[in-house]
């Protein structure tokens, strides 16, 4: 049995006083002067309209690990540990976006290359994983990707990714026992997702751990993709399987 992560509503039981457990789960940082940047930070991002986006663009980079130029923060963005966080230059945060970097060990937990777009309701959740998204990747409205138990999530240049779509990476509960609740089992590590570069993921589609898509690849819409992709391929269906070969 592999060892657990360390879950959020066991780490909020352990000692110590709410603001503590505040600063170590969603700031991510101990520091008195940092709590406060970040609080007020959070307080700018529910500002809305053209002034708050010019707030955010001026005052928000020093909130992350690292921040590139021309970075535009829409309003209502949820960060937690944010200095985990890395974005290249010229990325889009819209409405509504989660951008949540836990991780006990790592300092990049979250990069997001250059260009990138998250359109409105994007999730990024890490738990103990990493999440990778190269250049000019667009990720669709109400998208998650979420990966822990550090199995990371790579996703390339150039991907495209459909509104509603699922990607997670993280392995499953083991379940043998009858007598110990599934939750406690811990879990078996599948390895993580790759997209590769240029691969197209309609609406709706489901990306479950261990699958590699390789280069030039697309999932139809709805496809819920189980196994790994080959080059140039078109999948749809439930599990996903290779309908042709773009020629």
């Amino acid at each position: 049995m592999t060892e657990k992560p360390k879950k959020i509503h066991k780490a909020l039981s352990e000692k110590g006083s709410a603001l503590s457990k505040y600063q170590r789960i969603i700031v991510g940082d101990e520091s008195w002067l940092y709590l406060i940047y970040f609080e007020f930070c959070a307080l700018l991002g529910k500002f809305p309209g053209a002034l708050g986006i010019l707030l955010r663009k001026v005052l928000w980079p020093r909130l992350f690990g690292s921040c590139g130029k021309g970075v535009m923060f829409a309003d209502n963005i949820v960060l937690r540990q944010p200095k985990k966080i890395h974005l290249g230059d010229n990325v889009i945060i819209s409405e509504f976006c989660i951008l949540d970097a836990r991780h006990d060990d790592e300092d990049e937990v979250i990069v997001l290359e250059n260009d990138v777009m998250l359109s409105t309701n994007v999730m990024i959740s890490c738990k103990n994983g990493c999440i990778k998204i190269g250049k000019n990747a667009g990720l669709s409205a109400q998208t998650i990707i979420h990966s822990t138990n550090d199995c990371p999530v790579y996703i390339g240049n150039d991907v495209i990714i459909g509104p509603q779509s699922y990607i997670s990476a993280g392995g499953n509960y083991h379940f043998d026992r009858l007598d110990v609740p599934i939750r406690e089992q811990g879990i078996n590590p599948d390895g993580g997702i790759r997209l590769r570069d240029n691969v197209w993921l309609g609406g709706r589609v489901t990306v479950l751990g261990g699958v590699i898509m390789e280069s030039g690849s697309i999932a139809g819409a709805g496809a819920v993709v189980n196994k790994s992709i080959p080059a140039n391929a078109i999948c749809a269906g439930v599990p996903a399987k290779v309908l042709k070969e773009r020629t």
